[in-house]
């Protein structure tokens, strides 16, 4: 049912629109822009099985036919640890083989973004918390902390999504602002 509710929502679309997610998700680390990346995605199933962190689901029709049983990362659920072993099995260069090193990382992976949201940090409000930062894979490089551990993101950041994970506050202080450039 839910296949065939996103295929009529994609047919009314004019011709030539894009379509637009329906949910807030990242891609893997290393995923080719999104055109190519669903150009090139043979829908196999590998960056999910060889996922040490589990954190790669596939799309069932939720976010529109062009995105069926394409691997997407929810951060909010499971954030990615940056192990780089979906691009080693991607058969077809959808996800790019990275190199593990902080470097090739950072040149290479595009997922997305952190914001921090100040009015809900705890950090902003008076109290410590830094839990974002303890979480960063890239800690003083894509994120550091200032006074009462304010968080503050760089444009090092690739949007793993583990600080968002991380995030004591209901709703999340930080959020992945995913890149589906």
């Amino acid at each position: 049912m839910q296949l065939i509710a996103a295929a009529s929502t994609l047919a009314a679309a004019p011709a030539g629109a894009a379509a637009t997610p329906r949910l807030r998700y990242l891609r893997p680390p290393g995923s080719r822009r999104e055109p190519e990346f669903l150009a090139r995605c043979i829908r196999c199933g590998q960056c999910g099985e060889i996922c040490p962190n589990r954190c790669i689901s596939y799309f069932h029709g939720e976010n529109g036919l062009a995105s069926l049983d394409t691997p997407y990362i929810i951060p909010r659920d499971k954030g990615c640890i940056l192990c780089m072993k979906c691009g080693q099995v991607c058969p077809t260069g959808a996800i790019a083989p990275i190199e593990r090193t902080a470097e090739a990382i950072m040149a290479g992976v595009r997922m997305g973004r952190a914001h921090v949201d100040t009015r809900l940090c705890l950090s902003y409000q008076g109290q410590t918390c830094g839990v974002c930062y303890r979480a960063c894979p890239l800690p003083d490089v894509a994120l550091y902390v200032g006074m009462l551990e304010q968080p503050h993101v760089t444009d090092k950041c690739v949007g793993c999504g583990l600080c968002e994970r991380a995030c004591i506050q209901m709703p999340q202080a930080i959020r992945i602002i995913p890149d589906y450039s």
